[in-house]
């Protein structure tokens, strides 16, 4: 039983982490200093709590996640544009398991002047949560081959909601935070991925990196740059 609470635990640091992110931008705190604790605290948590997404053998041998430097053209103020059709995706995790996620709005941004948009989705499980997956031609040789997270709010991870007077939602797209799914540190793990429609043909050189490069180079989370 007490994995279950180590589980209620881990997600509660992980809410913790987006919140003092939150609080420090709002405050306009400097960006990079926000981030740097935001990393550190991340890798607190990967080498030392036992819902680690790393096992034993590699949380002994951890020495901090690897990241791209920090990229401030990579984040975004974005409308949530909700006018689009709810489409329900199953989603295959592996060969037995599906998720189904809804999807509930749109955002668009530029990337070195290149338009992108991604989907943002409901996952249909007990409770639901938003979500925002990708992929972009970062993947596989610099970040994770099945895309990143922006945030998945069933686990925790989360976003900035900008106040406005127009009616409409409007929330920071900071790449800067993008995340590996948890299937990218070892097989132990299945994860739902970023469908087509949120494959990116732009590059994202921002946010985590893969881990196995982070392994392979035996690099600890820089200092940003």
């Amino acid at each position: 039983m007490s994995d279950y609470l180590d589980l209620y635990d881990y997600r509660c640091r992980v809410v913790s982490l987006y919140q003092a992110h939150n609080q420090a931008a709002l405050a306009g705190e400097d960006p990079r200093a926000i981030l740097q604790r935001f990393r550190d605290g991340r890798d607190q948590l990967f080498a030392h709590h036992p819902q680690s997404a790393l096992d034993e053998e590699q949380r002994h041998a951890f020495s901090g996640l690897h990241y791209f430097p920090y990229q401030p053209a990579l984040r975004f103020e974005a409308i949530i544009d909700t006018h689009v059709e709810p489409a329900r995706l199953d989603i295959t995790m592996n060969a037995s398991e599906t998720m189904t996620m809804t999807t509930v709005g749109q955002v668009r941004f530029n990337v070195a002047n290149e338009p992108a948009t991604l989907s943002i989705y409901w996952l249909d499980i007990y409770g639901g949560g938003l979500f925002l997956p990708f992929r972009d031609t970062t993947c596989p040789r610099e970040s994770y081959g099945g895309g990143r997270y922006l945030f998945d709010t069933i686990k925790g991870s989360d976003f900035l909601s900008v106040p406005q007077e127009d009616g409409q939602m409007h929330i920071v797209l900071d790449f800067n935070y993008a995340y590996n799914p948890s299937c990218a540190y070892n097989s132990r793990w299945v994860c739902p991925l970023a469908p087509p429609e949120n494959r990116l043909t732009v590059p994202i050189q921002a946010g985590e990196m893969n881990y196995s490069l982070a392994t392979i180079v035996g690099s600890t989370s820089p200092a940003l740059s």
